[in-house]
């Protein structure tokens, strides 16, 4: 069995301590000299876990002052109420989405019976990036009836809110049905999306979405950076 790189592993310890808070956001990260100590390697093995750690946006380097942490994790709460930009606006982020790409196609068979269409139905896929305070925290993937919503693509286009573009299709409100959340590891796709290292963890969320009469408006997946956003169950 092939070996973790031990650089690999000391950015996956000081990744972990700055998402439980050990380290908050613009804090001074030890030294090169006491990380190499503290683990036992040399500093150019230390160098290249914080580089690695750059490279995904948890640490920045300062010339002549240390490596300080970028940003901690977002609480994000998973609730009956679906709303991204309230979210992160609430808690003290600046929320922005990136449409990756947008089509109609035939429905897959998970939709179909996460949507409750029929065989051959028609569905927009959504595909697009979250971010907060310009860094993606999550990768999203949706899927709407298209029969329903003929003009959702051009609204998304148009308002860049799922929330808005629903409400402009005619949907007053509407709420999380089902979630299932996932622990996973970042493909090489999802990483350069998200910014972070291959194989770094992911949370995948799997969501239902339904309008005031229970009747499924969304089917979406979205693979957050796990380091980046903290998931927290609400009480209804």
């Amino acid at each position: 069995m092939a070996r973790t790189p031990i650089w690999k592993s000391i950015a996956t310890h000081l990744r972990d301590e700055i998402a439980a808070g050990q380290f908050a956001q613009g804090d001074k990260l030890p030294t090169e000299a006491a990380l190499a100590a503290r683990f036992g390697v040399n500093r150019h093995t230390v160098r290249h876990a914080l580089g690695a750690l750059a490279e995904e946006g948890v640490v920045y380097a300062r010339r002549g002052a240390g490596v300080f942490v970028t940003q901690v994790p977002t609480d994000y709460p998973i609730g009956k109420r679906v709303r991204f930009h309230q979210n992160l606006t609430l808690a003290g982020r600046v929320p922005a989405k990136e449409i990756l790409s947008l089509e109609t196609r035939t429905v897959t068979a998970a939709e179909a019976r996460a949507l409750k269409l029929q065989a051959g139905a028609m569905v927009h896929d959504y595909q697009g990036l979250s971010l907060a305070d310009g860094q993606p925290v999550g990768l999203v993937r949706s899927a709407f009836p298209a029969a329903r919503f003929p003009d959702l693509p051009a609204d998304l286009h148009e308002l860049r809110s799922i929330t808005a573009a629903l409400l402009r299709g005619g949907v007053a409100d509407y709420t999380r049905a089902s979630t299932r959340l996932k622990a996973k590891l970042a493909t090489a796709t999802q990483a350069l999306h998200l910014r972070i290292a291959e194989g770094a963890p992911v949370l995948h969320a799997i969501s239902i979405n339904v309008d005031v009469e229970g009747v499924p408006v969304e089917f979406g997946n979205t693979w957050f950076a796990g380091d980046r956003i903290t998931l927290t169950l609400e009480g209804e």
